[in-house]
């Protein structure tokens, strides 16, 4: 029963940090998107130009909250697993 789940909460663990690691890359790119946006925005100061980079700055700002939340999924996991490890060697 405990390696089962040990096993189950190790194959969660390897999904959510290659989220994590997909998410980074495309985190990345979104501020660098976002930081062009910003600098456009200043030099043409149109209205179109301002659009742009408040949307460029919303999509990173999801994408950093959803990597926020994997890397603290990330850490539940860890813990869950000490405690599996630590009941498995206490039985």
């Amino acid at each position: 029963m405990i390696e089962r789940k040990l096993r189950e909460n190790g194959d969660e663990l390897k999904r959510v940090r290659e989220e994590i690691r997909v998410s980074t890359e495309q985190l990345e790119h979104l501020e660098r998107d976002a930081e062009e946006a910003r600098i456009r925005a200043m030099v043409s100061e149109t209205p179109l130009s301002e659009q742009e980079f408040r949307e460029t700055s919303r999509h990173a700002e999801k994408m950093r909250r959803h990597h926020t939340e994997q890397q603290e999924r990330v850490v539940l996991l860890e813990a869950r697993q000490d405690e599996l490890l630590d009941e498995l060697m206490g039985s």
